[in-house]
């Protein structure tokens, strides 16, 4: 076979490789949300605990990654001095446990589809808040973008058949504290020269993430659940969610190191609709065409954000004459990182990591 067929085989090679990458990102993705949506809720396992929920997750997370670094030499953990740790890590630490805490609670309250839908909101919160501690430039059209962003979501609200208050106002405080998570990294990591992936993120942070959760746990939960005799701890179900949770770290950081930031995003697009057909068919859950109108209105104007991003993206490399750290894509990936990782549980300052990898790939 000449070396032509042999190009073709490697194309072909690398389409479905990427195929399969992204199909296991989307079926982790969606099994670890639809896991925590099947323990919390009243209705299916009838576990209401969500602090317990993501210290287990934390906690099963912090000893793999212990073991793969420190035991079995897997990864080399990354040179960080006791002051930068404190300084960095913690405050990240602390945003991540309120930003689990209050997304795993909303799905006591909510259906996965207003959840999903509720998510679109993640790229204005992160521009928003970019803009606020100025790592992001405010431009008029931008904030017209994220306004439509916005009333596409309000839309679907006022659609929902279950719209519940208290659920709406717990993913909504998950959405801000995740984006500022989000721009904190770049604040405290990135601009240092501090790369974390997958593993190392959660070896340093998963921790102090666990010591803060603690805090409200020892007051909210743990009384409930020392009075409540019947209940006796299911390694099956709490071990395979977390293990799904864990697994979800390394499947963002393979889909964004093998393929790009712009696939993980378009791959989400995927997975979000996905995620409603399945609430709807399977889970029973209403949606009603006004939710559906609203999110497609919120959907259309993330897809033109991102759009307008990756022209952005295109300008600057066009008038580079030395490669740069590609910035905009990392951004992108954070975006769509934090809808993950808000939702799932997983992914300790993934985004940062992720996207470092993105850059030395391009």
């Amino acid at each position: 076979m000449g070396k032509g067929g042999a190009l073709s085989e490697g194309v072909i090679k690398k389409i479905l490789l990427s195929y399969a990458y992204v199909a296991i990102w989307i079926f982790l993705s969606f099994t670890v949300i639809v896991y925590n949506k099947f323990i919390l809720d009243k209705k299916m396992y009838n576990w209401p605990f969500p602090i317990s929920l993501t210290m287990i997750h934390m906690s099963f997370c912090s000893t793999l990654a212990f073991l793969l670094i420190k035991v079995f030499k897997f990864v080399e953990p990354v040179s960080m001095s006791r002051e930068t740790y404190l300084r960095s890590v913690v405050p990240i630490g602390a945003l991540y446990s309120l930003s689990l805490w209050l997304s795993n609670s909303a799905y006591i309250y909510l259906s996965v589809s207003f959840i999903q839908m509720l998510k679109a909101l993640m790229p204005v919160a992160v521009y928003s808040i970019g803009v606020l501690f100025k790592k992001e430039g405010f431009k008029t059209d931008t904030m017209v973008n994220m306004l439509s962003i916005s009333f596409g979501v309000a839309v679907a609200a006022y659609g929902e058949a279950r719209f519940d208050v208290w659920g709406v106002i717990l993913q909504l405080g998950a959405v801000a504290f995740e984006a500022t998570r989000l721009v904190m990294i770049q604040i405290l990591l990135t601009s240092k020269g501090i790369t974390l992936n997958p593993i190392t993120s959660l070896y340093y942070v998963a921790p102090c993430c666990l010591g803060f959760l603690f805090i409200p746990w020892i007051f909210v939960e743990f009384p409930v659940l020392r009075d409540t005799s019947s209940f006796h701890f299911d390694f099956f179900i709490f071990g395979t969610n977390s293990f799904c949770a864990f697994a979800l770290n390394l499947a963002v950081f393979l889909l964004v190191g093998k393929t790009s930031a712009l696939t993980m995003n378009v791959a989400g697009v995927v997975k979000d609709w996905l995620l409603i057909a399945f609430s709807w068919s399977v889970i029973k859950d209403t949606v009603t065409p006004v939710n559906l109108f609203g999110y497609g209105i919120a959907f259309l104007g993330v897809a033109y954000y991102n759009h307008a991003k990756l022209q952005a993206l295109k300008a600057k490399e066009g008038q580079r004459k030395v490669p740069q750290p590609d910035e905009e894509s990392g951004q992108l990936l954070e975006e769509r990182e934090g809808d993950d990782g808000a939702g799932a549980g997983a992914g300790a300052g993934a985004g940062a990591g992720a996207a470092r990898k993105d850059e030395s790939q391009n």
